[in-house]
C-alpha cells in the first residue's frame, strides 16, 4: 500500500515571525479526501545541547507560554538565516549558559512533531566547556541550574523533567558517555 498524501489544496492560515499555519486537503492512500493542519517553522531548525563538565549537567529554566510554567531544559534556540547547526549550537550556548565548547559531539537529527510540523532538531554533546562572558538574547529570561549528571538521567525516569528535546538529549548522551566510560565531561 502506498502511504503518501497528494496535496489537493493549501491555504495559508496565519503567516508569522517564527512560524506559519497552513490547512491542506490531501487525498488518502484509501481515494478518500483529508484535512491536514501544518505549522511550518519558517526557518525548520533549531538545535540543543547536552553541556557536560565535571560530572554536571548545565540546564536552564525557563518559562513557557504555551504549557503556563517553567520547564527545566537543555540550552537550546533557533537557526538565524545562513547560520550551519554547529554555529549555532557555539552562539547559544555562549549565550544561554555563558560556555563555549572545544567539543560538540552531534548526537541526533530529528523531527520535534513531525504529525503536524516540519521543525528539525539538531541534538549535541556539548564537552571541554571554557566560560565566557554570556550575552542574553534580548527578552529571553532564564535561569542557570547546574545539576549532576546522573541525577539530571534519573530526574527524566521521574517525571521531573518533561521537555522532549531535553528527555532525548539526556538519555542519548548518558548512552554516549556510558559507552565512551565516562560521564565526567
Amino acid at each position: 500500500m502506498d502511504l503518501n498524501e497528494k496535496t489537493i489544496s493549501s491555504r495559508e492560515i496565519y503567516s508569522g515571525k517564527i512560524i506559519n499555519v497552513r490547512l491542506d486537503t490531501v487525498r488518502l492512500p484509501d481515494g478518500k479526501e483529508g484535512r491536514r493542519e501544518i505549522v511550518e517553522v519558517v526557518n525548520a531548525g533549531a538545535v540543543g545541547m547536552v553541556p557536560v563538565k565535571d560530572g554536571r549537567v548545565y540546564l536552564v529554566r525557563q518559562y513557557r507560554k504555551a504549557v503556563e510554567r517553567a520547564l527545566l531544559e537543555i540550552p537550546a534556540g533557533r537557526l538565524e538565516p545562513g547560520e550551519g547547526p554547529l554555529q549555532c549550537a557555539r552562539r547559544e550556548l555562549a549565550e544561554e549558559i555563558g560556555f563555549l565548547p572545544n567539543n560538540l559531539q552531534r548526537l541526533a537529527f530529528f523531527y520535534t512533531s513531525p504529525g503536524f510540523s516540519n521543525e528539525v532538531l539538531y541534538l549535541y554533546l556539548a564537552q571541554d566547556l571554557v566560560q565566557v562572558e554570556t550575552k542574553k538574547e534580548e527578552g529571553e529570561y532564564l535561569k542557570v541550574e547546574s545539576i549532576d549528571f546522573l541525577e539530571a538521567v534519573k530526574m527524566v525516569s521521574n517525571g521531573e523533567i518533561e521537555d522532549g528535546k531535553t528527555i532525548i538529549g539526556l538519555l542519548m548522551a548518558s548512552d554516549y558517555l556510558s559507552r565512551a566510560g565516562s560521564q565526567s565531561g
